[in-house]
């Protein structure tokens, strides 16, 4: 069951009056209960130097397959790929916040609150639970992603004027659950989906099995391994073939071992598909990729633009699904919380790395020629999803995996013609070369 925002009592109000994509009216940062919300994109990380990147992950592109690769496509597919899950019935946010803890100060208990009245829905762990480990990194990895959520579909909201984002929260039977985002159809975006998954339990014998035939050293306890995941992610494809196409995605992953040591990793990313090529428009987005990792190191972005290069690579088609932006996965060092602070940075990026590029091209004039390129460039970016994505092909081939939150990147229209080529010297053929000979966008 999807619930309308509209309909919502206590959450933002996610509806924005729109002028001219070029000419946005302003928008209220109040949530229902008129407590204000944190702009998206404002926060402020703390700097921090050398971080750094676990043996696991210090070898480049050496992309993690099976278990993890589960988390690396969809938020809400990491539920799927560790068993069944049912889907529940959409359950609304309460009236009024929870009451204060006993034995918590009731102002940290009335922060809590106040974030999570400007999230999309409630958290899906418990607020009690939250309250319990605040510093964990558990809790401030769901209250990331969930801030990150709204900001995002806040923004989008802002920039389509009129369309709603449907609300499905979902539940996973062994544990933890999801909230999955969708826009259709909208003034400006034809799909924008905001995922997030929150799952836990023990992995399945074939995944621990999996996880070891890549180096992990993993003790179970009565052939039992107890995992933590959870992450957000999003697909963005708008109407108009000059605005681009983006994808993010930030997950952590924490495996407890028979003797209490627990292993964890960060991974995740963001890139740009374009239908036509903007020189400033690729510019502007690596460039601002760029400035969030140069934050904790200036080796990180170099070494994850190549990783995203490598891994977004239609290999049939000898091209790139699109102009790339940064990829990681295992970062495990040199700490969870330096590491916790640059995924941070990352997910604050998201937002001035690409509405500009919408609000510039979203009142752009077209023609069907260039309609149906975009169409037939939305092929490739099926192509890449369903044959080479790792998350979306675990998740395919698990049984009781939630095909909705797996397939929510696909979007609603693509086109495939028989021996289609590019006229030479064409912006189609421009952008061709660009997806075949990856580019330095910021030197």
């Amino acid at each position: 069951m999807a619930m309308h925002l509209g309909r919502l009592t206590a959450g933002p109000c996610w509806l924005a009056a729109r002028g001219g994509c070029g000419e946005l009216r302003s928008w209220s940062l109040r949530c229902a209960a008129g407590r204000f919300c944190r702009p998206p994109g404002t926060a402020c990380p703390e700097q921090s130097r050398g971080l750094g990147y676990g043996p696991t992950a210090g070898g480049g592109p050496r992309l993690r397959t099976g278990l993890a690769a589960g988390l690396a496509g969809l938020a809400g597919l990491a539920a799927a790929a560790f068993g069944h899950m049912e889907r529940a019935e959409m359950v609304s946010k309460s009236s009024g916040p929870p009451s204060p803890s006993p034995g918590r100060p009731e102002e940290e208990d009335d922060e809590l609150a106040r974030r999570c009245s400007c999230f999309m829905a409630s958290p899906v762990t418990d607020l009690h639970e939250l309250r319990r480990r605040p510093g964990d990194m558990k809790t401030k990895m769901e209250l990331l992603i969930l801030e990150t959520q709204a900001q995002v579909c806040q923004a989008l909201a802002q920039v389509d004027g009129g369309a709603r984002f449907s609300v499905d929260r979902w539940e996973r039977k062994e544990g933890g659950g999801g909230i999955s985002c969708v826009l259709q159809d909208g003034n400006v975006f034809e799909k924008a989906g905001v995922s997030i998954s929150v799952v836990h339990g023990n992995l399945s014998e074939e995944a621990a099995k999996q996880m070891r035939s890549r180096g992990k050293k993993l003790k179970t306890k009565d052939g039992k391994l107890p995992f933590s995941a959870m992450g957000v992610s999003s697909v963005i494809h708008p109407k108009n073939p000059h605005a681009p196409t983006i994808h993010f995605n930030y997950r952590y992953f924490e495996v407890e071992e028979a003797d209490g040591n627990k292993q964890w990793w960060f991974g995740g990313g963001c890139d740009l598909t374009p239908t036509y090529l903007n020189q400033e428009d690729a510019v502007h987005f690596h460039r601002t990729l760029k400035e969030a990792c140069d934050q904790h190191g200036p080796d990180l972005y170099p070494k994850f633009k190549k990783w995203c290069d490598d891994y977004f690579f239609i290999a049939h088609r000898g091209e790139r699904r699109g102009i790339g932006g940064i990829f990681f996965d295992d970062l495990d060092s040199p700490s969870k919380e330096e590491v916790f602070r640059f995924v941070q940075s990352c997910t604050q990026a998201v937002i001035p790395s690409y509405i500009p590029l919408v609000k510039k091209h979203c009142d752009d004039s077209f023609t069907p020629r260039e309609k149906l390129w975009q169409q037939l460039r939305r092929g490739r970016y099926v192509e890449f999803n369903l044959l080479y994505d790792r998350g979306t092909k675990f998740g395919l081939f698990t049984p009781g995996s939630r095909i909705e939150s797996i397939l929510m990147s696909l979007p609603l229209t693509a086109r495939w013609e028989y021996m289609h080529s590019p006229s030479e010297n064409s912006k189609e053929a421009e952008i061709v070369d660009v997806l075949r000979h990856p580019r330095d966008w910021v030197h």
